[in-house]
């Protein structure tokens, strides 16, 4: 397991533990913990709040969290590890690998039944999988849509059935766009999971496990968790109102995604969500991404990475928050081209992404800092906690370097 031990000190992140604790004190989150790191040095890490509210269980390092759409990282990286093997180009077209993918047609503009369709214009690539550019939708974020209610009404989510099932449902419904030409968060990384496994030939789990997991020393990450380490799993909370991500009031909510979820073997191995992970864990995973040691992947494919793969001027949207100008797309993660009001100005070129119940991570080159953050509150991904710690992070790193100049 990753040592969480400080390692650089002289950087002052009480502003930061104590906003994070009027969230506590707040009622607007249970608990977060958080680490940041300058280089590869640790220079703060802190828990402040309660992995169980109710029965008043201090919040731990070695707690275990849903980290839901971190996720993607673990396997993302799991694809450009083939890529770097050479047993797939980022612009081979899916159906090389997963043939009902190919040939696929696009709904028309304003199209209100699933069989008003043109054909697509081009193939889906793997490169357009891994930036979310492929013309796929999730099911999640859009309710009302033609292409939401198909998804669900077909249990595209069904968790008693396998990533290969999953894409025979995909492979029925036309794309939401013409590949290549918009962005949508959608199931592609699942896809990639399922891709994973076709050209590998193992299970999607053995192979993060063999792959990354293991090698990295990410002990508790998984699909499942052991039962005598379910006593170490945060509780879950729903804010008090969605569309108020600052009204206080928590309720658990244990039984989300589904009743039992991680505390034993399912059949889908969710690639987009599906993950259980710990703040050491996490670092470990970031940590690995970061110049000045040995790395997961090799320099120049993490330079791919956190390259923009999104059509100029394209930027980032969802469903429900509309477009994100500024933001764009990785092959792992979302890019930062120009800082929002609401980002710290030294966030430029930050690559990041994050969890719907707030954990993130985030590698800033600019200042030469990457940090972790846990949280347990449903629809938190883009709550108002993770943008002013990362700003008062921001600052820390900031004044320590101007103090050191």
């Amino acid at each position: 397991m990753e040592d969480l031990k400080v390692t650089a000190n002289g950087y002052d992140f009480k502003p930061a533990q104590a906003a994070m604790q009027r969230y506590i004190d707040n009622n607007l989150l249970s608990g977060i913990s958080w680490a940041v790191m300058v280089g590869r040095d640790l220079v703060d890490v802190n828990c402040v709040g309660w992995a169980d509210k109710e029965a008043q269980v201090p919040l731990r390092t070695d707690h275990v969290f849903r980290v839901f759409s971190n996720t993607k990282l673990v396997t993302s990286c799991a694809a450009l590890l083939l890529f770097e093997e050479g047993k797939l180009k980022l612009d081979d077209p899916i159906e090389k690998y997963i043939p009902q993918l190919g040939n696929r047609k696009v709904l028309r503009p304003g199209a209100t039944a699933l069989d008003e369709t043109e054909p697509a214009n081009r193939s889906i690539t793997i490169r357009h999988l891994l930036s979310h550019s492929a013309g796929l939708s999730y099911g999640f974020f859009d309710p009302g849509s033609l292409i939401f209610k198909a998804l669900n009404d077909r249990g595209v989510h069904n968790p008693r059935t396998t990533l290969a099932q999953m894409v025979d449902v995909l492979a029925d419904l036309p794309l939401i766009y013409h590949p290549g030409t918009s962005w949508e968060y959608s199931l592609a990384i699942d896809v990639v999971a399922r891709l994973v496994e076709v050209i590998s030939g193992q299970r999607f789990d053995k192979f993060i496990q063999a792959r990354i997991l293991d090698p990295l020393g990410m002990v508790d990450t998984g699909f499942v968790i052991p039962e005598q380490n379910q006593n170490r799993l945060v509780a879950y909370y729903a804010g008090a109102d969605l569309l108020d991500p600052m009204k206080p009031g928590l309720t658990r909510t244990d039984n989300a995604p589904f009743p039992g979820a991680y505390l034993s073997p399912i059949e889908r191995l969710n690639g987009g969500g599906g993950l259980v992970s710990t703040l050491p864990d996490m670092v470990a995973l970031i940590r690995s991404l970061l110049p000045g040691g040995k790395t997961l992947l090799k320099p120049e494919t993490i330079a791919q990475m956190t390259t923009n793969q999104l059509p100029e001027a394209q930027w980032i949207r969802f469903a429900m928050m509309g477009e994100q100008p500024g933001k764009v797309h990785g092959l792992a993660g979302a890019l930062i081209q120009k800082p929002s009001p609401i980002d710290h100005p030294d966030a430029a070129g930050e690559f990041y992404w994050g969890g719907v119940a707030g954990t993130q991570w985030w590698i800033s080159p600019k200042r030469n800092m990457a940090g972790v953050m846990m949280a347990q509150r449903q629809m938190a991904f883009v709550h108002p906690f993770s943008f002013e710690f990362k700003r008062l992070a921001y600052e820390a790193v900031k004044q320590k370097a101007e103090v050191v100049a």
